[in-house]
């Protein structure tokens, strides 16, 4: 029975490791997630016949509740929303992994609940993974919870500095290490235990609070990877090898997202590590140097006629074309403009939205063509050669100040050069600031125009004033 366990987990590991691979494209995304998803169906088929496991009947209780609910969330939950999503369920995995480490560890100490520091015996590898599954899966919880809480407008978006602040951190991440050491030493120290799991639910907080809403996608991939490696040092806790390697791949994968978000936002990995994004998102638009002036205005029907003369138009979506639900407008128009003859392609930011992919998920479902979806440094060079370029929501990712303007909170960020084309309509309600909370210089560019309304009714107006042409 054991061998036949440890093969369907290793089947079972290796669908993961195709699904991620599949996932790398959204032509072969959806292969991926059916993939990973036979791959857990067979790890949690193989883990409910190892006769390790507690009782069936408390397993399908748990498995019911924790159903219903995640479909609950599913279906309540709408696409501008996926982010806190994604958050929320970062911590999820991070406190599971934080209760799973204390069960085993009061499970093994054969003095509780009666005496709580009676010497007993447990092996360095058991207390070393007990004590990393602590830390990790602490921070992993409650610094989800704050990002679930900043992406959701429960907790201010803005930069939130305290004195000492990284002091206090690596104080705090000393101190879990040298108190581990010491349980490692001395496992019986039950106190101790309980003040390590105190304190990294405590430095999650911390590490999570200072990050500006600018830097919320970065904070919810690192914390996604944070989550995985909360949940292989668990695997180790267990004993469990299929949840070492689906841990391991969740975390590199994480790390490997992560540091594709810190290029395309020019931070430090080392900064996001160690909660160092503290000062990025700080500048307000007083402290940056963007020129003003006049902003020149168009209504559907003068953008009609624009889009009615043009060869070439790359459309930028951005959180704003989320919140109005307006891909399928979208569609509508990339259709009306591809019968007219207008070649049409879109620019996908790696950051823009709230998550990576947010807009790739978007487009998809309106059943955009995945050609049709580039990467920035797939397309950046051509938008000089491109008549039309129509911003939809989109806002710090355009935004020039990031070349130039060594006071903004986003400088030497790489941004879509849409301002080289040779017209840029820009679709917000507003003149609004973005979520890093500066003024976009490009409003104020004489190639620019402003196209204001929301994004859905806005592009749905668009469409109908071509049709009447």
């Amino acid at each position: 029975m054991r061998i036949a366990i440890e093969i369907t987990y290793l089947i079972s590991s290796t669908l993961f490791i195709f699904g991620i691979k599949f996932l790398g494209s959204p032509k072969t995304a959806r292969k991926g997630n059916l993939y990973a998803a036979v791959g857990m169906f067979l790890a949690i088929a193989a883990t409910l016949f190892d006769q390790q496991v507690l009782t069936f009947q408390w397993i399908i209780i748990g498995s019911i509740i924790g159903s219903l609910i995640g479909i609950v969330l599913a279906l309540k939950t709408p696409m501008t929303g996926m982010p806190q999503m994604v958050g929320m369920l970062n911590g999820f995995g991070g406190g599971a992994s934080t209760l799973v480490a204390l069960s085993e560890y009061f499970k093994k100490n054969p003095n509780y609940p009666v005496e709580m520091n009676l010497p007993f015996n447990l092996p360095v590898n058991e207390s070393i993974a007990i004590i990393l599954s602590l830390l990790i899966g602490g921070v992993t919880f409650t610094g989800s919870m704050i990002a679930f809480g900043k992406l959701q407008g429960i907790v201010t978006g803005k930069v939130v500095k305290y004195p000492l602040q990284h002091p206090l951190n690596a104080l705090l991440v000393l101190f879990v290490l040298v108190a581990g050491a010491y349980v490692v030493i001395n496992p019986s120290m039950m106190n101790i235990v309980i003040l390590i799991t105190i304190v990294s639910l405590v430095l999650g907080v911390l590490l999570v609070l200072p990050i500006g809403g600018a830097d919320m996608p970065v904070a919810i991939s690192l914390l996604n990877s944070y989550s995985g490696l909360a949940g292989s040092t668990t695997g180790f806790v267990l004993g469990n090898n299929e949840l070492i390697i689906a841990g391991a791949l969740v975390g590199a994968s994480g790390i490997i997202l992560t540091n594709i978000m810190c290029r395309a936002m020019n931070r430090s990995l080392m900064n996001v590590v160690l909660g160092g994004w503290a000062n990025a998102g700080a500048a307000t638009s007083a402290s940056t140097t963007s020129p003003k002036g006049d902003v020149k205005s168009i209504d559907a029907e003068e953008l009609a006629m624009l889009l009615d003369s043009v060869s070439s138009v790359i459309i930028v979506p951005g959180y704003g074309m989320a919140v109005g639900q307006a891909q399928h407008a979208v569609r509508d128009l990339v259709n009306l403009l591809e019968k007219k003859g207008v070649k049409v392609r879109f620019a996908i930011h790696p950051v823009a939205g709230r998550m990576p992919g947010h807009m790739n998920v978007l487009l998809a479902e309106a059943q955009i063509p995945y050609d049709k979806l580039l990467a920035m440094e797939d397309i950046n060079d051509d938008f000089p050669n491109t008549d039309v370029v129509i911003v939809i929501g989109a806002n710090d990712v355009v935004n020039p100040a990031a070349r130039h303007d060594k006071n903004s909170p986003i400088y030497g960020m790489p941004i879509l050069n849409v301002d080289y084309a040779k017209t840029v309509i820009i679709n917000k309600r507003s003149m609004n600031v973005g979520y890093a909370g500066i003024d976009n210089e490009l409003f104020f560019y004489p190639n620019a125009l402003m196209y204001f309304g929301d994004s859905k009714e806005a592009i749905s107006k668009l469409v109908n004033e071509i049709k009447n042409l």
